[in-house]
């Protein structure tokens, strides 16, 4: 019986005052859902589902905070209704529901800003993983990122940056170094409460084994860090680290480097 452990922390970083960063952890039983503590462990066939989640909010005074908190809270009121999914099974039911979710999730931040100044512009990233037994579901807008790192094999980034230098990185055409130093890196084309008329977001599913690992991050961890350091630091930490919990050790590592904007980490191993 496989057991997931997980570890997630935020971080304002070094120069800003406010965390416009959000995260989430929940067991699902039926139409129960139980916030969980930044670190854990838990059986799939004994405890449920475990969903974990990070949001990146945009907006100008406190609104990018707002927005954040707005999808992660608004994902913990509607999971209960995901005990419909059950009947059919979450490998039927997940791209409806999810697709569903994004778009509520998204008219709400839309309404909210038209409606009210201070959310005028607010927007927001959201990277959701959901774990049952043997499969991990996946739903993704905007430039926060969702990574695999099987037991045997290299990291692999599963999210894709909704970007323009992202999708010229999908297709061969800059490297990560180029990604990094691109002048457009920030601008998305695709989240929640922004311009785009419908949100449609990127959905898929892998399927686990012992000893793989994820990770979900905010883009501010990769303003610091690199993949292969990130990998290293997940995988095989330096002895300075080794007593940290795994998000601790991105988020510290990140804000050495950079720290110039909010750090958000949630690493789920399966032991």
């Amino acid at each position: 019986m496989d057991k997931i452990s997980w570890s997630g922390q935020s971080h304002p970083g070094r120069f800003r005052k406010n965390n416009e960063d959000s995260f989430l952890a929940v067991n699902i039983q039926g139409q129960e859902v139980r916030l969980l503590g930044k670190e854990g462990s838990a059986s799939l066939e004994k405890d449920g589902d475990l969903l974990f989640a990070v949001s990146d909010g945009m907006g100008g005074a406190n609104a990018g905070e707002f927005a954040s908190r707005i999808a992660i809270d608004y994902i913990t009121r509607r999971l209960p209704q995901s005990h419909r999914l059950g009947a059919m099974g979450l490998s039927e039911g997940y791209h409806d529901f999810m697709t569903e979710l994004f778009g509520k999730v998204d008219k709400e931040m839309t309404s909210m800003s038209f409606h009210y100044e201070e959310c005028r512009n607010m927007g927001a990233t959201l990277s959701l993983c959901w774990f049952t037994p043997e499969w991990m579901y996946y739903a993704h807008v905007g430039d926060s990122r969702i990574y695999y790192l099987p037991k045997d094999g290299g990291l692999k980034q599963l999210s894709h940056d909704h970007t323009h230098p992202g999708e010229l990185y999908r297709k061969g055409k800059l490297n990560e170094r180029e990604v990094r130093t691109h002048p457009e890196k920030h601008i998305l084309w695709r989240s929640l409460g922004g311009k785009t008329k419908e949100v449609e977001p990127q959905l898929g599913a892998v399927g686990y084994e012992t000893g793989d690992q994820f990770v979900i991050n905010s883009d501010g961890i990769n303003d610091g860090i690199w993949d292969r350091r990130l990998e290293e630091l997940v995988r095989n930490p330096p002895a300075r680290f080794q007593d940290l919990p795994p998000s601790e050790r991105l988020i510290k590592d990140s804000m050495e480097e950079s720290g110039r904007d909010n750090l958000t980490a949630i690493i789920v191993s399966i032991s």
